[in-house]
């Protein structure tokens, strides 16, 4: 990538200010009147012509003015931007959902609607999904004679609960009794070793029916973690972006993309980013994502990765407050994170 003389950087700043604002092509009238350049419009429209040679502006059509290109935006994203600190109002606002003690998926659902109503993009957030997590606690809870309720609780904070019917003859002794074991075989363990959980018989017809039973349940646990699941909050943002507005494929082809939990957005998603990640355009590695800029950023317990919060919006994108917004609200779950959980 070239270097860029300071004219040169100052007029794609330009460019990418006024393109993101309105979604129209920039002309070098515009720039002359609305910039001070201190050179004459005859003089911007040959620099305008020189970055698009160089490949960081494109032109619509032959009459038209210009338009970022992708590398435009790496450039930009890379060696110019300036960007913008949340403001105290905005912290307050994260800091007044991440800080309810809740469990991880709700915390993170409430997060997600949050960061997509202030930024007005979409955002996707999932939990890691690695069969490396391990389990934290198994609690198995008689509901009734006929109903339990497991509550497995995971290293990264996750939460996940399952009710299953409790075989006939089976005592509150009995459900004591699976807790201990089951406690015993699942603690500190992986998911992928509770994916083979098959514990020992106890004798007790009752007892190995509803350890079988919880056991079952524990499996199907760990399968459908392993998989991962993706939160999207604030998909009317992109359907509301002029770019999208009249062709809505593009937004509904990403959208399936991240729905499914084995695609490459999906992998993205689980790749870490100790710090915001910003992929643009044709640097995204699925043709669903081309259309668009992924910013993501991991958030952590005590430092290990727990999951990865992202921004999803159209290339023109507010990269000066998008970047730090995502950055100090993956900051704000893993300070909450590491307050909840042991």
């Amino acid at each position: 990538m070239s270097e860029l003389s300071e004219r040169k950087q100052l007029i794609l700043q330009s460019v990418v200010v006024e393109y993101v604002a309105g979604a129209e092509p920039v002309g070098s009238e515009l720039l002359t009147q609305k910039y001070d350049l201190g050179v004459r419009s005859a003089t911007v429209r040959n620099e305008l012509a020189e970055l698009s040679e160089l490949g960081y502006l494109a032109q619509p059509h032959t009459s038209a003015g210009r338009v970022p290109s992708d590398q435009g935006y790496r450039y930009f994203v890379d060696h110019i931007v300036l960007f913008q600190d949340p403001t105290s109002e905005d912290k307050s606002l994260v800091h007044s959902v991440t800080k309810e003690k809740l469990v991880l998926h709700t915390m993170l659902q409430n997060t997600a609607a949050m960061l997509s109503r202030m930024t007005r993009l979409m955002t996707a957030a999932t939990t890691l999904s690695h069969p490396a997590l391990t389990v934290r606690s198994v609690l198995l809870s008689a509901l009734s004679s006929e109903r339990a309720l497991i509550v497995v609780v995971l290293s990264n904070g996750h939460v996940e609960n399952r009710l299953v019917e409790v075989p006939a003859g089976v005592t509150l002794g009995d459900v004591g009794i699976a807790n201990e074991k089951l406690g015993a075989a699942t603690a500190n363990e992986s998911l992928a070793a509770i994916s083979r959980l098959k514990p020992e018989p106890t004798g007790s017809h009752a007892l190995d029916r509803l350890i079988a039973t919880v056991s079952a349940a524990l499996r199907g646990i760990s399968h459908d973690l392993s998989k991962g699941k993706v939160l999207i909050e604030g998909e009317e943002y992109l359907f509301g972006q002029p770019e999208f507005q009249r062709e809505t494929e593009p937004v509904q082809s990403l959208l399936n993309e991240l729905h499914s939990t084995e695609g490459p957005v999906s992998s993205m998603l689980a790749a870490a980013a100790p710090k915001p990640a910003a992929t643009i355009g044709s640097e995204n590695p699925t043709e669903a994502l081309r259309n668009f800029t992924m910013i993501r950023h991991t958030f952590t317990v005590h430092g290990d990765p727990a999951g990865t919060i992202a921004l999803i919006g159209p290339t023109r994108m507010k990269y000066d407050a998008a970047i730090p917004m995502l950055q100090y609200t993956a900051e704000a779950l893993s300070q909450t994170l590491d307050q909840i959980l042991p």
